[in-house]
């Protein structure tokens, strides 16, 4: 390129070599060890040619080796960022060392198989990646140097630590060369291809030109340094630890540098401001002489700030509050408030001890906190809460906010601002400003019959306790049907919607899936659509869509046969495949009903047992007006109740 040593120093050393067997000419770097196929005088780089793939034969366990860059003269480093770090292997972790610290590092994994071995090896991501740490890995170099250690590490119960070439191939190339230039030769598995390419391909990578700490200069070197165009100097002394380079220096100095003993100071320019550990991120500061303007104005203006900053605070709040109590208008009108109204309109007491706010509900609750939540039906979630009032209620809060949850909400209101019985819950008041309604029952605290009939204790609840409760349910439907002044009929009776206080006194909710009795003038109950839990509903009602008073007396019959036998309906199939009722009839019929039967119920009850027995049969009875009315179930459950001689040797047949 010009008359011999006519360079900064060595390692910027550049020779033509001229092939004799006719091949183009070539640049070489240096003692010809690298080929040059691109110079950058904008960012100081160099891109040349190397055979820059290494092959390690490392012990099963791992260990670490050491990878430079060969003859590359000392004023080259690896260029950050532009360069990345592969290798090739199975189930072992690389980490790459410089200087002290950690560079980059990546971990590959392999099959079971070769073969899928050899496809996860070359599969493509859609991201143009040759790796994606199957069979290899890839990650950035972001820090430059000279040379590096290699830290390979055997993952624990992989593969032995080889890849389909036999060997641990480390590769330091070009970021994007490995993925773009060699990724259709990869998919074509041509193992023969990557086999020669470990002594005969060339791997480009981006070298960037420093002069670091500690080189010796020639005498030729003793020139002058040029500067520039800031008129600052190129390269320093001897042992300096930062030297500019253009704009950019090895150290990450991109100010003032200021050198110290053993070590240097960075800054920007006298006049500039800003990062000066990037390129460009030193700018001129304002001018000195209007400082004392701005703090001036800085001064004054504060209080005004302040006063701007408050009044807008004042103002969004003000803004929040108007847009909540829109909402709750819309929520309020949504959930049918004016149909509310009218529904209670009829009884002051009812209306004013309906009428419950939000923000009280949600004090009561912690906000609807999940430590509060009870439970969950098909009709909603129940939370317990403390009113104002200090009573204690459980609030139910439907699940989903379409029309046909609010219709039931409302139904539910209607249904049972009207009643007032020892054996259903009481309904303290309800919530229409919320987005889901809310309701607020009497809080009763020892679970429901479900909870204690169907324990994993061998005993359950005693006869004379399961009678009673039967006997208490059966007083609440028949007040439904004939007491109230528009009948009701539940609709849903069942162990989960029977609440026990602590007196184990039963208490009836869950009134979601209730409806007044509207009768034709054909005596035949509205048509209506089909609801209840499968089990015990009434299958009359569950074919013909037709609800009459029947439905919940059908109903009651399957709850007696589950607190007799102690099984539940929906999951119970006898050995001919028949249903809990079923069987539950058929062995009554025969004289074998203690096959049954809870022994507990066989051992505590009696000839009760059979007389009750007997009631739930005609309860199940296939044709609705061949049962007894819910009256008349009550008047044969009180019966039971009355007082009268002990029979010994009592038994079920």
């Amino acid at each position: 390129m010009g008359p011999r040593r006519c360079y900064h120093s060595p390692g910027f050393n550049l020779t033509c070599d001229y092939p004799s067997n006719g091949k183009p000419p070539r640049l070489l770097l240096g003692d010809g060890a690298f080929e040059v196929i691109h110079i950058s005088l904008e960012n100081n780089t160099m891109r040349v040619a190397s055979h820059g793939l290494q092959d390690i034969n490392m012990s099963s366990s791992g260990g670490r080796y050491s990878w430079s860059l060969g003859g590359v003269p000392l004023p080259f480093i690896l260029e950050r960022f532009r360069n990345e770090f592969i290798l090739s292997m199975c189930n072992v972790q690389a980490t790459l060392l410089a200087n002290g610290g950690i560079v980059s590092g990546c971990a590959s994994f392999c099959a079971l198989t070769v073969e899928t071995q050899i496809v996860g090896f070359f599969e493509h991501d859609g991201s143009k990646k040759t790796c994606s740490n199957i069979g290899c890995c890839q990650s950035s170099i972001v820090m430059g140097y000279e040379a590096y250690d290699v830290e390979l590490k055997r993952l624990d119960g992989g593969l032995p630590v080889k890849n389909m070439m036999g060997g641990v191939d480390v590769l330091i190339a070009e970021a994007g060369w490995f993925d773009e230039k060699l990724a259709m030769d990869l998919h074509s598995l041509d193992l023969e291809f990557v086999s020669r390419r470990k002594t005969g391909l060339l791997v480009p990578v981006i070298l960037h030109w420093a002069l670091p700490h500690g080189e010796a200069f020639t005498d030729y070197d003793k020139r002058p340094c040029p500067a520039d165009a800031a008129g600052r100097a190129t390269c320093k002394s001897v042992n300096s630890q930062c030297r500019y380079v253009g704009q950019s220096t090895l150290r990450g100095c991109f100010g003032d540098c200021e050198e110290l003993p053993g070590t240097f100071r960075c800054r920007c320019p006298e006049g500039f401001q800003g990062n000066y550990t990037i390129p460009g991120g030193c700018f001129k500061s304002v001018n000195p002489g209007h400082s004392g303007l701005i703090i001036g104005l800085s001064v004054a203006s504060g209080p005004c700030m302040l006063v701007l900053v408050l009044g807008t605070l004042l103002i969004i709040r003000e803004l929040k509050q108007r847009k909540a109590k829109a909402l709750r208008r819309k929520f309020f009108t949504q959930n049918r408030g004016q149909l509310l109204k009218q529904l209670v309109s009829h009884r002051a007491d009812i209306a004013e001890r309906m009428v419950i706010l939000l923000e009280e509900l949600q004090k009561a609750t912690n906000n609807f906190d999940q430590t509060r939540r009870l439970g969950g039906g098909g009709h909603g979630t129940v939370y317990k809460g403390i009113l104002s009032d200090l009573h204690v209620v459980a609030i139910k809060k439907s699940n989903i906010v379409v029309k046909r949850e609010i219709d039931e909400f409302i139904n539910e209101v209607a249904i049972m601002s009207q009643i007032n019985h020892s054996n259903i819950v009481k309904l303290h008041g309800c919530c229409l400003e919320s987005e889901v309604p809310l309701l607020a029952y009497e809080f009763i605290s020892n679970g429901t019959l479900s909870d204690h009939l169907h324990t994993e204790a061998p005993r359950s609840l005693p006869w004379e306790e399961r009678l009673r409760i039967t006997t208490e349910i059966g007083k609440a439907l028949a007040y439904l049907h004939s007491a109230v002044t528009i009948p009701v009929i539940h609709r849903d009776i069942k162990p989960c919607n029977i609440l026990l206080d602590d007196a184990l006194t039963a208490k009836m909710s869950d009134f979601g899936a209730s409806r007044y009795i509207l009768v034709d003038q054909t005596g035949v109950v509205a048509t209506t659509a089909v609801q209840g839990t499968i089990g015990y509903l009434d299958p009359m009602y569950y074919y013909t869509g037709q609800l009459t008073e029947s439905s919940d007396v059908y109903s009651f019959g399957v709850l007696i046969v589950e607190l007799l036998t102690r099984r539940k309906p929906s999951l119970y199939i006898s050995s001919e495949g028949d249903g809990l009722v079923m069987q539950f009839v058929t062995l009554l019929a025969e004289g074998n009903l203690a096959k049954i039967l809870d022994p507990q119920v066989v051992e505590e009850g009696g000839n009760e047992v059979k007389e009750v027995a007997t009631l739930a049969m005609s309860c199940l009875k296939l044709r609705t007006h061949e049962r007894p009315t819910m009256r008349q179930v009550e008047m044969a459950l009180e019966a039971l109740q009355t007082p009268k001689e002990v029979c010994n040797g009592s038994s079920v047949i």
